[in-house]
């Protein structure tokens, strides 16, 4: 597959995976069965199964969830860096998979909004790696799980 295919791919899996309208087929249809994913704030994953249950969980517990592009995707080979900025706010089902505990009640009300910068690996037309640096700090302090400065 050529840079080209590959930037597509994965601008499709940040719109319907990441983006406000998650389509959750986009696993199947995307993802590698044994794709790798990991980001600072969740444990790492691996699979698509795990990768679904991550992304429903996340979705239960945030439901205006949606994350977006803040440059152009750069691609070389098989591997697309995405740079994003996005959050949203807890109004839904306690999130525990976070540093310091998470958020065991349920609506807190607080909302996160905070940027990373993902590498994605794309092999035969199948995103087999997905590796995130988020802004994880100012996650962790929007939701008063870590004291501000």
């Amino acid at each position: 597959m050529s840079i080209e295919d590959n930037k597509e791919i994965v601008g499709r899996w940040f719109t319907d995976f990441w983006g406000t309208d998650f389509d959750p087929d986009i696993i199947d249809e995307l993802a590698h069965p044994d794709i790798r994913f990991e980001y600072s704030l969740h444990k790492p994953l691996r699979g698509r199964e795990a990768v679904r249950e991550f992304a429903l969980g996340f979705r239960e517990a945030f439901p205006d969830l949606g994350f977006g592009g803040t440059a152009d995707l750069i691609a070389e080979g098989e591997y697309v860096v995405g740079r994003w900025i996005g959050g949203g706010t807890h109004t839904g089902a306690p999130m525990t998979d976070l540093p310091l505990g998470g958020l065991p009640q349920a609506d807190t009300g607080r909302t996160m909004r905070f940027t990373g910068t993902t590498v994605l690996r794309v092999q035969d037309g199948l995103i087999t790696e997905e590796i995130g640096l988020d802004d994880g700090v100012t996650v962790l302090r929007q939701l008063g799980l870590m004291p501000g400065s």
